[in-house]
């Protein structure tokens, strides 16, 4: 275990242990990413999806190809992509003569952000420029007179469109739950029934994002009386008429949201994208994840940053206490990722959160088995603002854990909650003894 903490306002370093050991900082990476980010794309950087189109509209007729173009958007959903349809029926196309093209290729195309997670992870999913969902597909099952009923759809709060570039076969057997393979561009799945019990759901991730993606939009066109045909990939950047346009939210807005639930696909696709604002070429997570590594040691002393990916699951990723301390005291990195951090709930002895602690705390976590990391703020009980972070670690036992037991490996659990309390105990002792 590793661990420093800092006076904000003089920026003195009050005490560490280990600080200088490089430790996997697991989703605490998604910190440095925040402030990559905002000091490549801006603050109210947004994310825009299209549909266009090279051809010319007469009476309604597009005699021509439709493209259904991604820009990078990490939170683009199916509501999003039925205003699209909304928008292209409102401008007066009925008939779309030519082929219905998706393109992806705002940035690399990626199977998994981390190859060796279970094919089942919903949080480790395929990268596209076009993804939609976070790239997942929701699973849903249920007893019926004939057996399993299963289903496959892109739902949002609103529609809940099939899609069948995902299939899914209920198998009699107990292991494994799922099995995946990729046979003619669509995703088979198998499922063991002894695993199904009555009934649920789950989502799945996604391999094949821009048919995904395009199924959706062809569905939801449909409504509008717009028939397209089978979507299929480009592989070359649109040009022409834009015909419907969709923007995301403010990058800030989006980084606020990424740290509060640690989505790793929104990390890694605005890691990224920055990587491609910053003009260098990166067509692999481990490659962008050294340009951003580059850029911490530039931007903020970071010299000894290894980073392998932007959302930290990767667990060959190393930063240091000391220098995450030392870049978490900077005024300016302050005021910029200080109010998109979460508020840590502390909890009492019984794991009951605590009601009106005396102190307060907002940081990224992150966890990964036998990994466990805690970066950010304290506001000790005197106001007092103090930086830290703890990184804690038995690489050892991580990488013992058999293929098959990834997903909950034996003793994990356990070990990652001693890992938390350490660091509350942490902090408590931090506001007792420096909040004065």
């Amino acid at each position: 275990m590793s661990f420093s903490v800092a006076d904000v306002a003089t920026g003195l370093v009050l005490e560490g242990h280990q600080a200088d050991q490089g430790l996997p900082p697991a989703s605490v990476t998604k910190a440095v990413t925040a402030m990559y980010a905002l000091d490549t794309l801006g603050a109210g950087h947004r994310f825009t999806t299209r549909v266009m189109t090279a051809g010319a509209v007469s009476n309604g007729v597009l005699k021509g190809d439709l493209v259904l173009a991604g820009g990078g958007d990490p939170t683009l959903d199916t509501n999003g992509l039925a205003q699209l349809a909304a928008q292209l029926k409102k401008a007066g196309i009925r008939e779309v003569s030519g082929k219905f093209l998706v393109w992806g290729r705002a940035l690399p195309s990626i199977h998994a952000i981390d190859p060796s997670q279970p094919d089942h992870a919903g949080y480790s999913p395929a990268i596209s420029g076009l993804s939609l969902n976070y790239n997942r597909v929701h699973f849903e099952w249920k007893r019926g007179a004939q057996g399993w009923v299963v289903s496959m759809d892109a739902r949002s709060d609103k529609y809940r469109p099939d899609v069948t570039m995902a299939k899914m076969r209920v198998v009699k057997r107990s292991m494994p739950v799922y099995t995946y393979e990729n046979r003619g561009g669509v995703d088979h799945w198998t499922v063991a029934s002894g695993a199904l019990g009555n009934g649920g759901s789950r989502w799945l991730p996604v391999r094949q994002p821009e048919i995904y993606a395009g199924q959706v939009f062809r569905t939801l066109a449909r409504a509008h009386g717009i028939v397209l045909k089978k979507p299929k990939l480009s592989h070359s950047p649109p040009t022409g008429q834009v015909l419907a346009e969709i923007h995301s939210a403010a990058l800030k807005d989006i980084l606020r949201g990424m740290l509060k639930y640690s989505t790793n696909i929104t990390a890694e696709m605005i890691g990224l994208a920055a990587t491609q604002a910053r003009g260098t070429s990166a067509n692999t997570l481990k490659a962008s994840g050294q340009e951003m590594s580059r850029w911490a040691a530039g931007a903020l002393n970071m010299t000894n940053a290894s980073l392998v990916d932007h959302s930290g699951l990767g667990d060959q990723s190393r930063l240091r206490a000391d220098e995450m301390v030392i870049a978490l005291a900077q005024s300016a990195r302050r005021s910029e990722l200080q109010p998109l951090l979460k508020n840590i709930k502390l909890r009492d002895s019984q794991g009951n959160v605590k009601k009106n602690p005396p102190m307060k705390v907002v940081a990224k976590t992150g966890t990964l088995n036998f990994v466990s990391g805690l970066a950010g703020y304290l506001e000790a009980h005197d106001g007092t603002e103090l930086a830290f972070a703890i990184f804690v670690a038995d690489t050892g036992k991580r990488a013992a854990i058999p293929a098959q037991d990834k997903e909950r490996p034996k003793g994990a659990r356990a070990w990652n909650g001693k890992a938390k309390k350490l660091q509350q105990r942490l902090i408590e002792r931090w506001d007792g003894l420096y909040g004065a």
